[in-house]
């Protein structure tokens, strides 16, 4: 293979995967707390017979952009954002725990409180249920206290406290869902100094301007890539062409 086709080809492919990656920030822009990928090229050794070392694949998540997004109030009483570092405690689709920072949080059709995204969320001992209320509380520590129908305004029931840990970014990655998970497999351990903002959620940390102008720029890239293939394979029938002759 010439070695600027496969040059050529290498960067549109790269090219794609950026503009993948771009393409989901600006999809998951208005999530609640959505942490964007990073998307990155970087140089891959080619042998003397112009492929690559296969040990040098591409990532498909090259990195995850960790900062904060801007908190802000709803009003809503089942709302509430992590103010700083720290995680909430899901159940992800096969059953497991995994991490999310979206708080949206609704009661399903069992009594099961979970966020938008109908994960569940986990308190001390599994899924929080919450029973009928007149009020909902959320405390800075997490923990939902609720005025039982039918009581007045001086009764108070403590359901549960969200669990919600802080494990090192260094130690997780992000899984298909969109979720966050321990490398290792385990669990995280509850951290009880995290404080949380009632009645608020978490924008995206997803800039829509940058993201809109890398779209731009990658898709001008890749038609860039795609026209240096092509002048390839025209210099390689022209050489074929002049050797026949000879």
């Amino acid at each position: 293979m010439d070695k600027s086709l496969y040059l050529s080809m290498t960067a549109a492919t790269n090219t794609m995967l950026s503009q993948a990656a771009v393409a989901s920030n600006l999809a998951n822009a208005e999530m609640p707390a959505f942490r964007a990928d990073f998307e990155q090229f970087r140089s891959m050794p080619v042998f003397g017979d112009g492929h690559p070392s296969r040990v040098y694949a591409m990532s498909e998540r090259p990195g995850i952009d960790y900062s904060q997004g801007t908190i802000y109030k709803t009003g809503n009483p089942l709302d509430f954002a992590i103010n700083g570092s720290g995680w909430i405690a899901v159940q992800a689709a096969d059953g497991t725990e995994a991490y999310s920072r979206r708080g949206d949080m609704r009661v399903n059709n069992v009594g099961l409180l979970e966020n938008g995204n109908g994960q569940l969320i986990y308190g001390n001992g599994g899924p929080i249920a919450l029973p009928p209320a007149e009020e909902v509380i959320i405390a800075s520590d997490g923990t939902i206290s609720i005025r039982p129908a039918g009581q007045d305004e001086k009764t108070l029931a403590v359901i549960d406290r969200i669990k919600l840990v802080n494990p090192s970014t260094t130690e997780l990655y992000k899984d298909k869902e969109g979720l966050f998970r321990l490398r290792n497999g385990e669990q995280a351990a509850i951290d009880a100094s995290i404080r949380v903002a009632p009645e608020s959620l978490e924008t995206s940390n997803v800039n829509m301007v940058g993201a809109m102008t890398r779209m731009i720029e990658h898709a001008r890239q890749f038609e860039l890539n795609i026209k240096a293939m092509t002048a390839a394979k025209e210099n390689d029938e022209v050489g074929t062409r002049i050797l026949s002759l000879n």
